[in-house]
């Protein structure tokens, strides 16, 4: 008996103090990382010998992280030569605070394979919630081809030579865009989990000034941390600009990177779908399509929503779809009667009881009572297609907390059974 309790204390010490804590591993800011295009991909001489510098906002605290970078898209090994990362002095500058060094498997330089990431050790650097990171990478060679999200709406900050831990970085060159970095997470408390927000630009923010933080997901990420009973959660913004769910068009689409950007990311609970208005509006860009062809788009789109639906369920995860919001008036897309018929036939699955587990209605938040086809002034930016930042505030204040605030399902679920 004696040996027996010694052999269960020695187990309790040398279990992880997370594992004693009830702690665990949440992502605390993430984001959808595909091969740029050209235009936004950086010469490779401005990635060669160069230190990378990066700033992303991490919605949940905790008192250790750690850190993806991502080769993802890359044909060759990529080599880093060195990582840190900081409390960010100023988030719209390169000035850091109080860092430290990364490592990969206890290793400080290493070599990423072809299509794979790396995931830090774990480090103590306590960060608050909403509160700004700043990622150092020393680049001894340019990427074979890059991996990065043009989408950042946040500054980043390129020197010659390895200044991973320098405390600023005068006459950096600057571009408004990451690379090679994929997510932060954070030991959080058993209870917290993760928000994947998955969209196109509306979602990855369409129209926000670079280091403003004003996408309707970091709105929500205020209100979440403004309630004492959703401050356990983080919010993900996996939004791509141009993205579909059908085909690819800027970076995969929705359906390729569904398992990594929503059902690989750490502690995901609740996914929030806002998906389709670019597979609507490209259908008929060059010109009208047969009212069979209107009819098979819809029925195509339902049907991968639906795949998006299963996967998430079997993996315990709440879905609530969006509905798509009015774009009648885009000055891009030119969209006619059967375009918006298309939208109100999908905005009526997304309604209909059953088919997501809850339901965010964008539509009703943003339509013009006037004009139910068009967003209101107030809320459009002035292209018709994406709102305006008093239309992203508006997003985020239609969505109700309590959503979030019961406990999301805590076991894969038989859809089935779901829909009783």
């Amino acid at each position: 008996m004696i040996r027996l309790v010694a052999a269960l204390l020695l187990l309790f010490v040398a279990a992880p103090a997370e594992a004693r804590q009830g702690g665990h591993w949440i992502g605390g800011w993430a984001t959808s990382v595909y091969a740029p295009e050209e235009r936004n991909t950086l010469p490779v001489a401005d990635l060669a010998d160069a230190t990378l510098r990066q700033v992303v906002r991490v919605t949940l605290g905790g008192a250790r992280l750690r850190v993806r970078l991502s080769n993802s898209a890359g044909t060759q090994p990529l080599r880093i030569g060195a990582a840190h990362v900081a409390l960010s002095a100023d988030p719209a500058s390169a000035r850091i605070g109080r860092g430290t060094a990364l490592t990969f498997s206890g290793q400080a330089e290493i070599v990423i394979p072809a299509g794979a990431d790396y995931v830090s050790d774990p480090v103590p650097l306590p960060v608050a919630a909403n509160g700004h990171l700043t990622i150092s990478l020393y680049l001894p060679e340019a990427p074979a081809r890059q991996t990065g999200h043009p989408g950042s709406r946040a500054t980043s900050y390129l020197a010659r030579g390895n200044r991973v831990a320098a405390p600023d970085l005068p006459g950096a060159q600057t571009v408004n865009r990451w690379y090679q970095l994929a997510g932060v997470d954070v030991e959080a408390p058993a209870h917290a989990a993760a928000i994947v927000t998955f969209g196109d630009s509306i979602t990855d923010g369409y129209g926000v000034q670079p280091n403003t933080d004003r996408r309707w997901p970091d709105y929500l990420a205020r209100r979440l941390q403004a309630d004492p009973a959703t401050r356990h959660l983080a919010v993900l913004n996996q939004g791509i600009g141009g993205n579909r769910i059908l085909l690819d068009g800027a970076g995969p689409n929705a359906l390729a990177r569904f398992e990594r950007d929503v059902l690989s990311q750490e502690g995901v609970r609740f996914l929030v779908i806002l998906e389709g208005v670019n597979d609507l509006g490209t259908a008929t860009r060059d010109g009208p399509i047969s009212a069979e062809a209107h009819r098979a788009l819809v029925r195509n789109m339902i049907a991968a929503y639906a795949q998006m639906v299963q996967r998430a369920r079997a993996r315990g995860i709440k879905v609530i779809g969006a509905t798509i919001i009015p774009f009648f008036g885009s000055s891009y897309y030119h969209p006619d009667g059967g375009n918006e018929a298309d939208r109100q036939a999908l905005n009526a699955w997304l309604r209909a009881p059953g088919n997501v587990d809850a339901v965010l209605d964008f539509d009703a938040a943003l339509r013009d009572p006037a004009d139910p086809r068009r967003m209101l002034p107030a809320m459009d930016s002035g292209d018709g297609l994406h709102p305006s930042l008093a239309g992203y505030e508006a997003m985020a204040n239609a969505v109700p907390l309590s959503l979030f605030a019961a406990p999301a399902l805590a076991a894969p679920v038989d859809p089935v059974q779901q829909r009783r």
